[in-house]
């Protein structure tokens, strides 16, 4: 304990006004900078205390990413240890569970002020105020990663062990190497604990892997010994992006044509069953997302997911996810067969997967030729793989079970103009699949990676399986798709890319498609 000093001024800390800290600075515009080597951009984390530097390190001849915080000396370290150290006896959890960030931050710097007190110490403000930082950014947060969890523009956060650097994946510069490694292995495997806690999970030696949902919806993967990763503790964190990608965010940011929306859009109004295979990270479930957009506004949707990840815009939905096994008997387990079959008991006009792998993939098929509109991805990269990977075990699918299947959606990795993006590669039609699975397709929209354009053709064999199951004339659903199109180009020329704006027009052209031609100027 350090003891006060009778022959240095006393201060009185009970007096400090309190420390502002905002946890949701405003997202920062980082311009494009085209040769890479001249990169050195600052923006702020959690204001006014860390900040990120992303720049172009001479040495090492990569970019890299740095988080700027308060520099403690000793005598600061010293105190913050302590009165960390005490306030993990003193502060009662029940009490800040369920409060606002702005309520726990006062909760702690009252707490704080009390022990500084109790505890003789002698802290001008400003090294109060940097001590506090730490603190609250501790408690609220995740410790040394909270910055790098409060950055708009971070999609992955990854710890492969004690005593190497973590790494980023950066939506405008990719994978980036951070100054922020765990050097001691305890702090590591306490650091995997608080994750394990705050998604409600537990790990251990005997449970060493976790797979959870941190409560922003973010996906944390998390190893705990050096038996199953020969570096120790390790963490994987998918952020959670709380408002979803629109339509009109995927045209501007030229993932997909407004030419392949408006024939999603379609697919969705008249129940066709979707699946969209890619890579991981290749924007599956970010297109997911987008396509809930097109959804009538009245119509009742379930989806099962392994952990949250959708987002959907809209009241009539009912999210399902699975519930891992508890204690050594292994009891309580719900998986995704069985929601998924229980989904199908729910009156639902739309059920949605957030990934097939395993037996639910039999139920889903079974739903699909039972009338309910399906959608979910799954790890493919081509319609031949998506095919091979539903008949191989452990899903082994029954090929002209698949003929229900109407649609395949291609996304991927790809580099353009030495920028990574991601595509919508293909969107292939399934027209049939023969007993020995073989599949004869037809192929209406591309991406061309040579000239960066997407090209289509109007022969598409499922707008003439909708033309003949609606009775709706060919020439009437070509007009309608061209309407379509036309309607979201205008939306992107507008940037109209708020999620009440989007949904706004699209429900309104389901209710009153005229008004909305009008609005677009579209005949």
């Amino acid at each position: 304990m350090i003891k006060k000093n009778s022959k240095e001024q006393k201060i009185n800390i009970q007096n400090y006004p309190a420390v502002e800290i905002d946890f949701l600075p405003q997202n920062p515009k980082i311009p494009k900078v085209e040769d890479k080597t001249k990169i050195d951009v600052r923006y702020c984390l959690i204001s006014p205390f860390a900040y990120a530097h992303v720049y172009w390190d001479t040495k090492i001849l990569e970019i890299v990413y740095e988080i700027e915080e308060p520099i403690l000396n000793e005598t600061e370290k010293q105190y913050r240890d302590e009165l960390e150290n005490a306030m993990k006896d003193l502060i009662n959890y029940d009490i800040i569970i369920g409060k606002t960030t702005q309520e726990m931050q006062k909760y702690i710097e009252r707490m704080m002020k009390i022990l500084a007190i109790e505890l003789g110490m002698n802290i001008d403000y400003e090294s109060y105020k940097k001590i506090f930082y730490y603190i609250a950014r501790d408690f609220i947060g995740f410790n040394e990663v909270e910055p790098l969890l409060r950055d708009y523009y971070i999609e992955d956060i990854e710890c492969n062990g004690a005593d190497t650097p973590i790494y980023v994946v950066h939506r405008n510069f990719r994978n980036l190497k951070t100054n922020l490694k765990f050097s001691d292995m305890d702090l590591l495997a306490s650091f995997v604990e608080k994750l394990a806690q705050r998604c409600g999970k537990y790990i251990s030696y005997a449970q060493p892997i976790l797979d959870g949902s941190l409560p922003d919806g973010s996906r944390v993967n998390a190893t705990y010994t050096k038996d199953i990763t020969s570096r120790g503790p390790t963490f994987t964190i998918r952020k959670f992006t709380k408002t979803p990608w629109t339509p009109t965010h995927l045209i501007l940011f030229n993932t997909l044509s407004p030419e392949m929306l408006a024939y999603l859009w379609m697919l969705v109004q008249y129940k066709m069953n979707v699946l969209i295979a890619g890579g991981t990270g290749s924007g599956k479930t970010t297109l997911l997302n987008a396509f809930a957009f097109f959804i009538p506004p009245e119509a009742r949707v379930v989806s099962i997911e392994d952990t949250r990840e959708l987002n959907l815009p809209r009241e009539n939905w009912l999210p399902s996810v699975v519930r891992n096994p508890t204690g050594t008997e292994k009891t309580g387990e719900i998986d995704l067969f069985a929601l998924l079959k229980s989904s199908f008991r729910q009156n639902p006009d739309y059920v949605i997967v957030g990934e097939v792998r395993g037996q639910e993939a039999y139920v889903l098929f079974q739903g699909m030729a039972s009338g309910h509109s399906s959608i979910s991805t799954i790890h493919a990269d081509s319609v031949d793989t998506v095919i091979k990977r539903l008949e191989t075990p452990p899903i082994e699918l029954s090929p002209t079970l698949m003929n229900v299947l109407d649609c395949v959606c291609v996304m991927t990795h790809a580099v353009v103009n030495k920028q990574e993006t991601r595509k919508l590669k293909e969107i292939v039609e399934i027209i049939n699949v023969t007993p020995e699975g073989l599949a004869l397709t037809n192929t209406p929209f591309v991406w061309n990676p040579a000239d960066n354009q997407f090209y289509f053709k109007k022969d598409s064999k499922i707008l003439e399986k909708i033309s003949k199951r609606y009775g709706i004339p060919m020439g009437e659903l070509q007009n309608e798709f061209r309407r379509r199109t036309q309607i979201l180009y205008g939306m992107a020329v507008k940037k109209v890319t708020k999620v009440e704006d989007v949904q706004r027009i699209i429900n309104e052209y389901y209710k009153n498609p005229n008004a909305v031609l009008r609005e677009f100027g579209v005949e």
